[in-house]
């Protein structure tokens, strides 16, 4: 596997870092996640069989480590010493309380790369603050923007946040790491909740900062490009798009409209943006008339994006989908086949690397303790003092 000359200690905890250590694990990476003998790190549910539990921490091993004790804290960083990769996301302050931050990691590693996530960055006004994803979803101004006009905020349906800071946290390890065959050196690479669903926002956040435009809620339109969104039909409703002149006269063709994209209120995109009401409403009496099935294979012979809108179960019974194999089986000790969610990246070499089931805590500890060079007795004598 590609990431398999790779060492990572996993630190985290809740959603947001493991999503980081995620991206390792299932590329190959020796992933230890590290968790304390007293329990409690985790916020996925009680049950380590739980779906959610099971899809987060595949392909990683467990060791526990008690971290606020003398001999834990020592035996941590023997670990560190040795690794490629750390990963934490402890709010800010208390990784320095525990002596296990980027600089006196660095001190015994200088190639270290250390990873941490927070909820608003590392320093600043709110740099001790706790943070969860809904947090950073309302004050990032995602919920500004979801949702219909008038309705009030309405947070995204997935945890947007901490899933996008996961991964813009790998990616830059990922970077460090390659960065580090140039200079030998390794860094701290940080991000947060809060900068990562700034970042997201994207072309939205640019009609700020550049045109001093605040966004609204639109619904299920587009922002600025119409039509495109979600329309009624026989059995239910769809999604289409087709905003540019060219596609929305071939729209107009195949709903039996010719006439309406000769009408000069909806000449250009930002004519259609502003009689979007109207405009939304003339398809919408058209789009009624036949089931989603037709629409969609009508609106695809003429290159027209559109979709049905599905439910999860839906989504999954999708042929594209099970083409896409979506859906990874794996084996469990106790829970026998199970799937989960595999990533959404495919190469045409490597295989996907989903093939361990999520650890019991501590299910690896002397597995993991004795490759790193620990005799039995050392691990036994560290087992009695509850360092691990």
């Amino acid at each position: 596997m590609p990431l398999s000359h790779l060492t990572v200690l996993d630190l985290t905890l809740a959603r947001a870092g493991p999503t980081a250590v995620r991206q390792f694990a299932d590329w190959g990476a020796n992933v230890i996640r590290i968790e304390s003998p007293l329990g409690g790190n985790s916020i996925t549910g009680d049950s380590e069989d739980d779906p959610d539990f099971q899809n987060l921490h595949r392909n990683k091993r467990a060791i526990t480590i008690n971290l606020k004790t003398p001999a834990g804290h020592e035996l941590f960083m023997e670990l560190a010493a040795n690794a490629d990769v750390i990963i934490e996301n402890m709010r800010s302050d208390v990784k320095h309380r525990l002596g296990i931050d980027y600089e006196s990691i660095r001190t015994i590693n200088p190639k270290i790369v250390y990873g941490s996530l927070s909820g608003f960055g590392q320093d600043g006004p709110y740099g001790t603050r706790p943070g969860v994803d809904q947090i950073a979803q309302g004050m990032g101004g995602l919920m500004s923007i979801t949702g219909i006009a008038g309705q009030g905020p309405v947070r995204v349906g997935i945890p947007i946040s901490d899933l996008t800071a996961g991964m813009y946290l790998a990616m830059g390890c990922l970077t460090a790491l390659l960065e580090r065959e140039q200079s030998g050196k390794g860094q701290w690479v940080t991000t947060s909740l809060l900068e990562a669903q700034i970042a997201m926002l994207d072309f939205q956040a640019a009609r700020w900062t550049m045109n001093n435009d605040v966004p609204l809620q639109a619904g299920n339109d587009h922002p600025t490009l119409i039509p495109m969104g979600t329309f009624p039909t026989s059995d239910g409703h769809m999604n289409l798009a087709a905003p540019n002149t060219g596609r929305f006269k071939a729209l107009c063709k195949a709903i039996g409209s010719d006439g309406l994209a000769d009408d000069p209120d909806y000449a250009t995109g930002p004519l259609r943006s502003t009689n979007r009401v109207a405009l939304n409403a003339t398809i919408a009496e058209h789009t009624t008339k036949q089931s989603t099935a037709h629409w969609i294979q009508v609106l695809n012979e003429v290159s027209i994006p559109c979709g049905p809108i599905n439910s999860i179960d839906e989504t999954f019974a999708d042929p594209q989908v099970q083409h896409l194999a979506m859906a990874a089986p794996l084996d469990h000790p106790r829970l026998g086949e199970i799937k989960i969610v595999r990533h959404a990246v495919s190469m045409n070499r490597t295989p996907h690397g989903i093939n361990r089931h999520a650890p019991g805590a501590g299910e690896h500890t002397n597995e993991v303790l004795a490759e790193a060079g620990l005799s039995e007795d050392r691990i036994t004598s560290l087992r009695a003092s509850g360092a691990i």
